[in-house]
């Protein structure tokens, strides 16, 4: 979808919902997400759906799922509903389109970005952030989900079956012989070990699946979540891992570690086991994240060999028995 597709199709779907004002394009990745204005509510955010990824029945349930959260307290984005009262909007090309409205805050940060604000300040953010997604836990743990519900799966058929959700991984086709070795023997051994952390009561269940830095935004006092349209089922330690996937290069890594598992841990308690899981599941999304890049970038897009070479790195320090979660190594 070209810009000028997408904002033909905006102002198609804003009309729907009664908006007069042209949106803004925000942001054009799996969905085209716009600034828009409602009159009686304000500012909205407009999403045009990526056709083929998620189903109606699955924006459906990220939407009831949405409202559910709203409706106790939690700082997530609220639906709106067309003046017809539905959540999910047909646009005359088969695409769907949805409005939330706005969250306010400022992203933490950016991908590739390093993080601002002095060590202190990253840490209370980082602790703010585990706290928000322990949150979200608890509070989806207390729902009953409708029969109809449907969303991805992240657990490890998602993550490192035969055809996971983002993609295989392993078979990136910028990796060399050695890379596919490494990224290889991570998916068998990840597989182990999931599988026996299962096997040990491991916390399962809705997670956000995406807690990346522009994902969350910081309100002053505390982290709010966005952009819930990868959210399923999965192990819920993977949002913590995804969260500190972008931060290995930063110089207070170890730090950021322990502040995200410590606010987690004020609502949702972690054994040892999970402390242990930590590193490989930050690992299993920098994975996950080479399997992204196959089908959405140019091959020739430095984010494809980035993305790449972070992941292989990850997966050898955790089949080595190292520690991902310490210190960075220091340029020579």
């Amino acid at each position: 979808m070209t810009p000028s597709e997408a904002e033909a199709l905006a102002a198609e779907a804003l009309a729907i919902w009664g908006g007069t004002e042209a949106p803004v394009l925000m942001k054009l990745r799996e969905n085209a997400v716009f600034a828009a204005t409602l009159p009686e509510v304000g500012r909205a955010v407009l999403r045009i759906h990526r056709r083929g990824y998620q189903s109606e029945d699955a924006i459906r349930s990220e939407l009831w799922w949405l409202e559910a959260l709203a409706d106790r307290g939690l700082a997530v984005p609220r639906p709106l509903v067309t003046p017809e009262g539905a959540h999910v909007a047909h646009l005359a090309d088969g695409r769907f389109a949805s409005m939330l409205a706005w969250v306010e805050g400022t992203a933490i940060g950016a991908a590739g970005v390093p993080l601002g604000g002095d060590a202190a300040a990253q840490i209370r953010i980082h602790a703010s952030v585990g706290h928000a997604v322990a949150e979200l836990h608890v509070a989806t743990d207390r729902l009953h989900l409708p029969p109809a519900f449907q969303r991805p799966r992240w657990d490890a058929e998602g993550l490192l079956g035969e055809t996971p959700f983002w993609g295989r991984f392993w078979d990136h086709p910028g990796a060399t012989a050695s890379d596919r070795a490494t990224l290889s023997a991570f998916r068998h051994a990840a597989a182990a070990r999931l599988a026996d952390y299962a096997a040990g009561g491991a916390d399962q269940g809705l997670i956000h699946a995406d807690v990346l830095r522009e994902n969350v935004l910081w309100q002053g006092h505390r982290a709010a979540l966005i952009d819930f349209d990868d959210a399923g089922w999965g192990f819920r330690l993977y949002d913590l891992g995804t969260a500190l996937s972008q931060c290995l290069s930063e110089p207070h890594l170890p730090a950021l570690a322990e502040a995200l598992a410590a606010g987690y841990a004020t609502e949702r308690p972690l054994s040892e086991a999970d402390h242990a899981m930590l590193p490989w599941f930050t690992a299993l999304r920098c994975a996950a994240s080479v399997g992204w890049t196959m089908p959405r970038l140019a091959p020739d897009d430095p984010i494809q060999q980035s993305h790449l070479a972070r992941a292989v790195r990850a997966a050898g320090i955790v089949l080595d028995g190292g520690d991902l979660l310490a210190a960075p190594a220091r340029p020579a």
